[in-house]
């Protein structure tokens, strides 16, 4: 919820014009206090979020109130921070970002989406991408991986609505059982009213995502900005701009109108599963 909050300061601090130094006198802080908070890396105090909305000419009380309440909740802890000792700050903020999102649209072109992983398959990526990790580390990230699941069978729980590039299901990642067990899983997961699952096949050859994976959250205030999340090596960019939210969502739309439908995608997967790479 931080990255939420900072982003909604930096806008309304941004349409009057009130640069970061200004913003940084009025809560008895600098500039860098100011940019930290926008990118959601710092906790809030209620009060200097009240002192930044009067000075950002928030008077509204339900508006002002909306913010404030945002504020406890981004500063309350999350199940997630019990992982903060193996898991970077930059993937604590998505789990945070993931778990208050009502709908999330992503698009993979190398693994299954870690929200619709198996615990085998979530523990060859781990493995893949720790490969000196301890087995208790690999242990405690599958862990991690298969809580964040959970979102997906909760009461209200969010729309997911997952395109994997064909060469995910064909990549026996895992070896061939666990590649086996995971497209079963996505079989039966594909099943869920919240979930949505499409395959990019080969055979349509280029598409609109040529430059990688990345995923969109959309939350359910209305006035929260849809959030970009790229995910790198060792690092993670997080968009909250109107037009790279544009822009990506005019992707997501592309791929989703190019990519097999429920019925097709639900073909490709049996079609992959029946096959004698699988047996």
């Amino acid at each position: 919820m931080r990255i939420l909050l900072g982003s909604q300061l930096r806008r309304l601090r941004e349409e009057k014009g009130i640069p970061r130094e200004a913003a940084g006198d009025e809560i008895r802080a600098s500039h860098t206090k100011i940019s930290r908070m926008e990118l959601g890396r710092v906790g809030f105090k209620e009060r200097d979020v009240a002192d930044l909305l009067t000075l950002y000419g928030v008077g509204d009380p339900y508006e002002r109130q909306a913010f404030l309440s945002l504020a406890r909740r981004a500063n309350a802890p999350g199940w997630w921070h019990n992982y903060s000792d193996i898991v970077p700050r930059w993937f604590e903020l998505y789990v945070g970002v993931e778990e208050a999102a009502s709908v999330i649209r992503t698009y993979q072109v190398q693994f299954v989406p870690g929200l619709l992983q198996t615990e085998d398959y979530a523990r060859a990526v781990t493995v893949l991408g720790y490969p000196h990790a301890s087995a208790e580390e690999v242990a405690r990230r599958v862990d991690l991986r298969m809580k964040r699941q959970e979102l997906l069978t909760r009461h209200q729980p969010p729309m997911l609505w997952a395109v994997m590039d064909e060469a995910v299901v064909r990549r026996p990642l895992g070896g061939q059982r666990v590649m086996h067990a995971q497209l079963e899983h996505l079989l039966r997961i594909s099943e869920l009213p919240n979930v949505t699952l499409q395959i990019m096949p080969f055979r349509l050859g280029g598409h609109a995502a040529a430059g990688g994976p990345f995923t969109i959250l959309r939350f359910p205030e209305p006035d929260l900005p849809d959030i970009v999340y790229l995910e790198q090596l060792n690092s993670a960019l997080y968009l909250d701009k109107p037009e790279d939210a544009d822009h990506y969502r005019m992707v997501m739309d592309q791929l989703c109108a190019q990519a097999a439908h429920r019925d097709d995608t639900t073909k490709l997967l049996g079609e992959a599963i029946d096959s004698s790479s699988w047996a």
